[in-house]
């Protein structure tokens, strides 16, 4: 079902007016992205929307909801924590945790009922043991290490961890995955590990295991590999309106959910060799317009080695000049007439005619897109576009 979100209808994380900045989620961008992925599966094909990372900074219990009322049939989430947070705020989806779970939590999980990973002999011991009378089984889903180097049971290993697995009586398999490394930039090495995990389940099936869900399919996959969908696809950075491809556009489809905004406290003029910020890194060339932003590293806008180079202000874009301080960054307004305080400055997102993209920042500080969107505080409030 379609959420009718009303753009002009936010709901704010907390009271408008104490934090001088603030990100807003699209929900709607959120609803409109999960659609366009569910229509790209095969026929009886599952989607597991992946709300791991606090929905990778966009809010996991309103992201949720959002995807689930939007063709979502599952969650994806890091660890158990993350999970029961999801199950605190009424949701009731399927959930996978996709790391590390602590043996302590074993019983948390069964009683929520919430999926684990299991990706070696010993681990799943220790979940047996954690599990003791609990009433009700553990579902596990075995994860398989076919290049990516990390968690995960060895392609030779895979048979021998399902067969111990299988033996003991507190836990049910219930699907087996991989992770691809390098599905939006190589497509060959993808092709190698998805043919290691079709040969891995296909051994599988012949010594009778058979799992409800097989997936393998992330963002990237999903744009490049459509061969490796089983019946599962698990998608992440697409939910949120984020490109995955390294080195190409990302479909039109895509929309794009946060903005990221602050306000202008002061604007001044500053003479000819006048010093910005720590350091005096900065000086001006000659009488500049200054304008300070109350938002700085501690909020997640990048100081070093590489920062955000532009904001935008009355919908141009403004040059971060001098260091970015812990909760404080300055740009040159010399070039916007008017500017003054009190006008919105976007860090990320749409103003006027002009966007500054997580993918755009991502290329200024020399990283990726999620760690745009995961890095902004956790203190800065999120405000939701709801119906």
């Amino acid at each position: 079902m379609s959420l009718p979100f009303n753009d002009m209808n936010i709901r704010s994380a907390r009271p408008p007016g104490g934090f001088p900045s603030q990100v807003i989620i699209d929900l709607n961008a959120v609803a409109s992205n999960t659609r366009s992925i569910k229509s790209l599966l095969r026929d009886g094909a599952s989607l597991m929307a992946v709300v791991k990372a606090n929905a990778y900074g966009h809010g996991a219990p309103e992201v949720a909801r959002a995807a689930i009322s939007n063709s979502a049939d599952m969650l994806a989430v890091a660890n158990i924590e993350e999970a029961l947070e999801l199950r605190r705020a009424g949701i009731d989806a399927p959930i996978l945790t996709l790391s590390y779970v602590a043996a302590a939590a074993i019983k948390s999980a069964i009683e929520q009922e919430i999926s684990v990973t299991i990706y070696d002999c010993g681990q799943a011991r220790q979940f047996q043991a954690a599990a003791g009378d609990s009433l009700g089984t553990l579902a596990a889903h075995i994860k398989v290490d076919t290049g990516m180097g990390r968690l995960g049971a060895l392609p030779a290993d895979a048979v021998e961890l399902c067969r111990r697995v299988n033996r003991l009586p507190a836990i049910r398999l219930e699907g087996i995955f991989t992770h691809f490394s390098s599905a939006d930039a190589d497509s060959q090495y993808t092709e190698g590990q998805l043919r290691r995990f079709y040969d891995i389940v296909a051994e599988l099936e012949r010594n009778g295991f058979h799992f409800q869900f097989i997936h393998a399919t992330n963002s990237a996959a999903l744009l490049n590999q459509p061969s490796s969908q089983f019946n599962l696809a698990r998608p992440g950075l697409l939910i949120y309106g984020l490109n995955p491809l390294a080195g190409g556009a990302g479909p039109d489809w895509l929309k794009p959910a946060m903005t990221w905004k602050t306000t202008l406290a002061q604007v001044k003029a500053l003479p000819a060799g006048a010093a910005v910020g720590y350091g005096n890194s900065y000086r001006t060339g000659g009488s500049e317009a200054i304008a300070v932003l109350p938002v700085g590293y501690a909020d997640g806008l990048r100081r070093s080695p590489r920062t955000w180079r532009e904001v935008l202000v009355r919908g141009q874009r403004a040059p971060v000049v001098g260091r970015v301080s812990m909760e404080k960054t300055t740009v040159n307004v010399s070039h916007i007439a008017g500017a003054q305080a009190g006008d919105e400055a976007v860090l990320l997102g749409k103003q006027g005619d002009d966007e500054i993209s997580a993918e755009e920042i991502a290329a200024w500080i020399g990283s990726i897109n999620y760690e745009v969107v995961t890095s902004i505080a956790p203190r800065t409030p999120r405000a939701f576009l709801t119906a």
